[in-house]
């Protein structure tokens, strides 16, 4: 999902669902990107064990736009939910 921002409560959500959160670069958004939302969207993403919270990511359009937003794992802890497909994911595996 990318948003211009999210709620904390919002985001963490997401992260819980296995979900990626990205924000646009500051200043950005889908309107100065030109973006409609009908695009398709291709996530440049590092292999998981090199995610890290924080880290900028490039994103194209099957248009061929081109832009960078923001990978809103904002903790360590939130990133391993995401490695383990969501919190249920994770909560089961600790529980095996």
């Amino acid at each position: 999902m990318i948003a211009k921002s999210f709620e904390r409560i919002h985001r963490s959500n997401l992260v819980g669902m296995g979900l990626i959160p990205l924000c646009f670069k500051a200043g950005e958004d889908a309107e100065s990107l030109g973006l409609t939302g009908l695009e398709r969207y291709t996530i440049h993403m590092p292999d998981v064990e090199n995610i890290k919270p924080g880290m900028d990511v490039a994103v194209t359009t099957n248009d061929g736009k081109k832009f960078t937003c923001v990978l809103r794992f904002d903790t360590q802890v939130e990133l391993t939910y995401f490695q383990n497909g969501g919190i249920l994911h994770y909560v089961l595996w600790q529980l095996l």
